[in-house]
């Protein structure tokens, strides 16, 4: 079955110029000197201390590129890139185009793979007059729940986390072979030690959601807390050391005072 919905929490902005590629390429976790014109990258600019301050889909254009963010972020990016332009010749611009997803289906002309993991589908960036939808943005929500992937602003803020803590290591959002941006320093550290304390899983439950914000408890003991969910999954950024401690004293897991069953998925496990 087809499902496709207009996101209408995502907002476009369009980078063009001669050193508009060069220039993204020094700020971005993302290698954006090997990526094809049509093709995607799921990428974030950090802070220098590496946490995560935006994330976005860049996809090349024959202009330049188009960059798939959420709307609520869309100004402050603008104004964060411009401000680590200086002197290269590039232009940051909001657009008024619309973003689409479609999953469930086979490959579109039209549209660009989801660049963080298959199962999302394709994205289409286009005016919003030439897009048709067959559901809302809530049921493609709810497949992006399923599948556990993390999403700014719906699931955690700027500057509140690092790339391993919401799996953005996984789901192609860093290259850690491309050489400097923006946190390289303390990101590519992390990876060398290979000490990954926390990781975003998935919640299973019966009944009303646990808030956003809840505490994941392991008896007594706070494992994490709860991100964003719907129809009896959420996700939740958990400390796997505490999280391996529980399940050794056969501690309980609840968040908000009901049970909750914690869900590796798949991609990530693999990984």
């Amino acid at each position: 079955m087809t499902r496709s919905a207009l996101l209408s929490s995502r907002a476009v902005l369009k980078i063009t110029g001669p050193d508009a590629r060069s220039f993204l390429q020094g700020v971005l976790t993302q290698d954006v000197e090997q990526l094809p014109q049509g093709s995607a990258a799921f990428s974030a600019l950090l802070t220098p201390q590496g946490k995560i301050l935006f994330d976005f889909l860049l996809l090349a254009t024959t202009e330049g590129f188009l960059v798939d963010c959420p709307k609520e972020s869309a100004e402050p990016l603008r104004k964060r890139l411009t401000m680590y332009r200086l002197r290269a010749k590039a232009t940051i611009e909001a657009t008024d185009l619309a973003v689409a997803a479609f999953w469930d289906e086979a490959p579109r002309d039209d549209a660009f793979a989801d660049p963080r993991l298959p199962a999302l589908g394709m994205r289409k960036i286009a005016p919003a007059s030439s897009i048709s939808a067959s559901a809302d943005e809530n049921v493609y929500d709810l497949h992006r729940l399923s599948l556990g992937v993390p999403e700014f602003i719906r699931d955690f803020g700027a500057e509140e986390v690092f790339l391993t803590d919401v799996d953005y290591d996984v789901l192609n959002g860093v290259n850690y072979k491309k050489g400097c941006f923006v946190g390289q320093e303390v990101t590519s550290r992390m990876k060398r030690k290979g000490e990954i304390r926390k990781r975003t899983v998935k919640l299973a439950f019966e009944g009303a959601q646990p808030a956003k914000g809840e505490s994941v408890m392991g008896g007594e003991a706070p494992l994490g807390e709860v991100m964003s969910g719907a129809e009896g999954l959420a996700l939740a950024l958990i400390r796997l050391d505490r999280l391996e401690a529980a399940r050794a004293a056969g501690a309980p897991i609840t968040a908000g005072g009901k049970h909750v069953q914690i869900i590796v998925p798949d991609w990530l496990e693999q990984a």
